[in-house]
């Protein structure tokens, strides 16, 4: 019996032998990690067992990159993998350590199951409801959220998701609407935003959704980002492009080849840090796209938020193929 996938995709993988970073198919077991040049191959470049290993998160062995984190094996080996952001990295990294727990444990990986005592109704198709959640006008409405001090773009509270699944007759009452709203979560129809969020799911409560007003949530291709407020400058809702252009703008590129395309089709988009010890350059706000045939681009956008905004658009646009 095949080991199960836990969780699947695109990150940057630095190279053993010439410490080289390329994308990489990169697909969780139960007992380890697989990783592939395309996800369209057939055999995989490497595999990393994730008995007896360690992981460290945040990993900070090379300023310029961000989100990177790292895993040792037994015998004494490291892998350094980056994320493209950091909800992403802390979505990695909280599966491989539940992998280790579980294989040290001598469990099977499993996600929180669902109250057993409350039955569903058989009509109940996640994939369906999710794609309700997202219509534009009767869905669950995406806010710019603030709390601690920080404004959490394109979520919603964990109470809303209730409150739209009993109004819209999906569940018959808010206890099962918790059921089903874990159940999305589990899924990864739903994606915890913030600290209490998070605690929950990694947490041991029988749900873990939170109907809470605090508790932020997000659909994961929907441009979610978090960012600090230190003005009442921040605070700004932005009008969201829908159609052919998602998102135009004045970066600055590297290099001196002529204008053209990026094809954004199975490519990497990361954060690059220009100065690793704080101080300003001219070279601040930069990000990386690397495409399906290893070339690398780097961008440099106005201001953090601006390249966290381009990093998002970039994401949607090559997983919606939109």
């Amino acid at each position: 019996m095949e080991p199960k996938r836990i969780r699947e995709g695109y990150l940057v993988k630095r190279g053993s032998m010439f410490n080289t970073w390329k994308p990489m198919w990169v697909v969780l077991l139960e007992d380890g990690i697989e990783f592939y040049k395309k996800k369209s191959d057939n055999s995989p470049k490497g595999m990393i067992p994730l008995k007896g290993s360690t992981l460290t998160s945040p990993c900070q062995d090379f300023g310029k990159r961000m989100f990177v984190f790292k895993i040792t094996t037994t015998k004494q080996q490291d892998h350094f993998f980056q994320a493209a952001f950091l909800e992403e990295r802390d979505a990695w990294v909280r599966d491989i350590k539940k992998a280790i727990k579980c294989i040290e444990g001598g469990q099977k990986f499993a996600r929180k199951s669902t109250r057993r005592s409350i039955r569903l109704p058989e009509t109940i198709d996640l994939g369906a409801l999710y794609l309700s959640m997202r219509d534009t006008e009767k869905g669950v409405k995406e806010l710019n959220l603030e709390k601690d001090k920080k404004i959490f773009n394109h979520c919603f509270t964990g109470n809303c998701v209730i409150d739209w699944l009993v109004s819209n007759k999906s569940v018959r009452n808010r206890q099962e609407g918790l059921v089903i709203a874990s159940s999305l979560l589990n899924e990864g129809y739903l994606q915890p935003a913030g600290d209490l969020s998070k605690t929950a799911v990694d947490g041991t409560a029988e749900n873990p959704f939170l109907d809470n007003p605090d508790a932020f949530y997000y659909f994961p291709d929907s441009g979610f980002f978090c960012e600090e407020n230190s003005s009442d400058d921040d605070v700004i809702l932005k009008e969201e492009f829908r159609g052919v252009i998602i998102k135009q703008g004045c970066l600055l590129k590297q290099g001196e080849d002529p204008l053209g395309v990026i094809r954004l089709r199975g490519c990497v988009v990361t954060s690059v840090e220009s100065n690793p010890d704080g101080k300003k350059s001219e070279e601040e706000n930069l990000f990386e796209i690397i495409t399906a045939d290893e070339v690398h681009y780097f961008l440099q956008a106005a201001a953090p938020k601006e390249r966290t905004e381009w990093i998002k658009a970039i994401q949607a646009a090559f997983r919606t193929g939109k």
